[in-house]
């Protein structure tokens, strides 16, 4: 079974800094790919970043140089930390993991945490 809790959410005004934590078990650090969705009320799930079981990192344009994804092998966690924080990042963020690939593509992630709310105010 596939286990992940996320953690670390929060209200910070707009400049400031989050590190999102997943708490994966084994089976789901075991996926090809694990990586990080938010999606916002009313809005459609977006792919924000994700990383390959041998550490290689993809970001979409938004979060380019804001935000970095890394891994710990030995934890089974997966971190995001989210820096020069703006109000349009406010969304619930979920960890998911994907077999095959590792980047866009909403569909093609099958396992999902429940989610930690980050709030950004202006």
């Amino acid at each position: 079974q596939v286990q992940m809790v996320e953690s670390g959410g929060g209200s910070v005004q707009a400049g400031g800094s989050l590190r999102l934590s997943c708490a994966a078990n084994e089976y789901a650090f075991s996926f090809n790919c694990i990586g990080w969705f938010r999606q916002a009320p009313g809005k459609e799930r977006e792919w924000i970043s994700s990383i390959t079981i041998g550490g290689t990192p993809s970001y979409t344009d938004s979060v380019k140089g804001r935000f970095a994804i890394s891994r710990d092998n030995i934890k089974n966690t997966l971190y995001l930390q989210m820096n020069s924080l703006k109000p349009e990042d406010t969304a619930m963020y979920y960890c998911a993991t994907r077999s095959t690939g590792c980047g866009d593509g909403l569909t093609w992630y099958d396992y999902w945490g429940q989610g930690t709310q980050v709030t950004v105010s202006s």
